[in-house]
């Protein structure tokens, strides 16, 4: 699912309710991402689907 910080201001708290601070932030499964890192995304699919 994808929230837009910019125009959803309970999307922005739930951001900084756990403690990002930086975009954009992936969560997969439990694994959150900060940054876009294509190598680090397909690890935690990878990891989420076993």
């Amino acid at each position: 699912m994808e929230k837009n910080v910019g125009r959803d201001p309970q999307a922005r708290e739930e951001l900084m309710a756990i403690g990002m601070t930086s975009l954009p932030v992936i969560i997969i499964g439990e694994t959150r991402l900060a940054g876009f890192n294509p190598a680090k995304i397909d690890e935690a699919l990878a990891q989420a689907q076993s």
